[in-house]
């Protein structure tokens, strides 16, 4: 099993997306009853313009109202965002612990292209905004089977740390107040048109529906990784499995932190 990414950039982004599944398969053509030849032929339909996709969760619902809010300070253009946010997060998370779990260069782009791939099968580990949990993977053996170490949950515990320690208000509105640069990295990433932070909220209620499997949680090694024994964990997307492999006691404490996330970012708690 891959010693993988870090789930979720728990900054300023905070990190993830219901996967959509579009049903495959053959489209049954209608039988379309032919006009007899005295009826006058139907008039074509006028084309109609595409809709724009309407925005499910305004960025507007997260600011405070003017008369509590400052004055917005000027955002830097998005290639000399770097030095801005790594303020902005130093004074949420630590100056030493920034430099210690983030990579502090290409910010945005790296938490947008991250909380964007959470759901698929991969995330490309050279896109990561934050550090990958120090040492290996480790693997238990006894009772004939194979199964997730407690000591790796251990790997994890300075992440799950801070997102124990941030406070998500203050965080969310680090957030709002770059939302434009995200919005930007968003539609530079190849979807012009549309909204980062319902995509930000699609991924985080995917990570929210991640299973709780009984633990331990046996694997397998049919090569040289390892794997799910359960078929259906080993389906799960890369965010999925993140929070599994973490252990279920930091699975919730994460999963508690990214409801008050979606909470401050959208003013609604997600459905249980």
């Amino acid at each position: 099993m891959r010693n993988t990414i870090w789930w979720l950039t728990l900054l300023a982004a905070l990190a993830v997306v219901i996967a959509l599944f579009y049903p495959w398969g053959e489209k049954k053509v209608p039988q379309v009853q032919q006009p007899s030849p005295a009826a006058p032929p139907a008039p074509a339909p006028t084309p109609r313009a595409e809709a724009e996709p309407p925005i499910r969760h305004p960025i507007e619902r997260a600011r405070p109202p003017a008369e509590e809010a400052p004055p917005p300070a000027p955002l830097p253009p998005l290639k000399e965002s770097d030095s801005a946010l790594q303020e902005a997060l130093a004074s949420l998370f630590g100056t030493k612990r920034l430099a210690d779990l983030f990579y502090l260069t290409d910010i945005v782009r790296r938490i947008v292209a991250t909380v964007d791939n959470l759901p698929r099968k991969k995330v490309a580990a050279r896109l990561l905004p934050m550090k990958p949990p120090a040492g290996q993977f480790v693997a238990a053996q006894g009772g004939g089977l194979l199964t997730i170490s407690k000591e790796n949950y251990r790997r994890y515990a300075p992440y799950v740390r801070l997102a124990e320690a941030v406070d998500t208000k203050k965080l969310a509105a680090v957030y709002v107040h770059f939302y434009p640069l995200f919005q930007q990295a968003y539609e530079d990433l190849g979807y012009p048109g549309k909204y980062f932070n319902d995509r930000l909220i699609e991924v985080i209620d995917h990570l929210l529906a991640t299973p709780e499997p009984k633990e331990p949680i046996v694997l397998v090694q049919p090569h040289v990784l390892y794997q799910f024994a359960d078929p259906r964990l080993e389906e799960l997307s890369a965010g999925q499995k993140i929070l599994l492999r973490m252990g279920h006691d930091n699975a919730l404490i994460v999963k508690a932190r990214l409801r008050e996330i979606r909470q401050q970012v959208t003013g609604r708690m997600p459905a249980r």
